[in-house]
């Protein structure tokens, strides 16, 4: 089989359920596992390679609104490949190349792969499309062996914290504007032992102002912003402190976004045994390559720095 894998989540999947070997077509994110680098690039980014979140977010916005594309697909590049399967995603205009495109240049192509489209919106849902992945490509078995790791280990996670009272966490995906974070997020909160008090489960992630921020009363604010690593997202959320938009006295920490919580993959788990050693860190280890402190705050024992 030829697979050509357009989003960074599902060629990691790929490539945990043993159908890396297979993998010949990548986008210019994919860069997990490090061999996903070695793969032919066919998905880029049409955006100017601005830095500043308001520009970007002002970019994305004049290009959605004018019907221009956010990724420019190389149907060059699928042609010479010539995949049996496609993955790709119809959950977020701005994190991949639309589905409709794809199948027009499938089409166009003459290319008779198969198109499979993972949307998954929460983190059993993730999980889930593992398995999806696995049976489509003959790795069945290789899934359900990693999804019952998984499992295990937010049961492990689940029982650590299960007797502690559950902070209340704001959890931002986007600092200029606001964004709360959706999707599978909430979940990661409430699975490490807290209490979401902006996104919902399965809800798409949405602009708040400073306001709705303070009204919800959360006790920690966790900045998460996509595409960002964990050095990008504490610059992020430092300037956030500075600027005040956020509730004064209260701890805030940057995480690793594309490691462990916006790329909807086996990672995810990572992230919520981070947010359980951020929470509860007298039950759950520490995890500093994933999680840093910006602000300590005023706030529960449990949550300081």
């Amino acid at each position: 089989m030829r697979i050509v894998s357009l989003l960074p989540s599902t060629t990691e999947i790929l490539f945990a359920v043993g159908a890396g070997d297979e993998v010949v077509g990548v986008t210019f994110e994919c860069d997990y596992p490090p061999q996903a680098r070695s793969r032919r690039i066919v998905s880029t980014s049409a955006l100017s390679g601005l830095s500043d979140p308001a520009e970007i977010d002002a970019e994305v916005r004049a290009r959605m609104a004018a019907g221009d594309d956010l990724y420019h697909l190389d149907e060059g590049a699928l042609a010479e490949l010539v995949p049996d399967l496609v993955v790709t995603q119809d959950l977020c205009a701005v994190c991949a190349v639309d589905v409709s495109t794809v199948d027009e240049a499938l089409e166009h192509l003459g290319c008779d792969g198969r198109v499979l489209t993972i949307d998954p919106g929460t983190l059993d849902e993730v999980l889930d499309s593992v398995l999806t992945i696995g049976s489509a490509t003959g790795r069945w078995p290789a899934a359900d062996d990693i999804v019952t790791g998984l499992r295990r280990r937010l049961a492990r996670t689940a029982q650590a914290v299960v007797d502690r009272p559950a902070p209340r966490v704001a959890v931002l995906e986007w600092t200029d504007p606001l964004f709360c974070a959706g999707h599978w997020v909430p979940d990661m909160v409430n699975a490490a032992g807290g209490e979401s008090v902006l996104g919902v489960p399965g809800g798409r992630s949405h602009v708040v102002t400073p306001d709705v921020i303070v009204d919800a009363s959360p006790e920690v604010v966790v900045v998460a912003p996509c595409g960002y690593d964990l050095e990008g997202a504490k610059a992020l959320a430092a300037r956030l402190v500075e600027t005040g938009l956020l509730p004064p006295d209260l701890p805030v920490w940057a995480v690793d976004a594309d490691a462990a919580f916006v790329r909807p993959g086996p990672r995810l788990v990572d992230g919520v045994e981070a947010l359980a050693g951020l929470f509860h860190p007298d039950r759950v280890p520490a995890r500093p390559d994933l999680v840093a402190p910006v602000r300590a705050g005023r706030a529960p024992s449990t949550l300081s720095p």
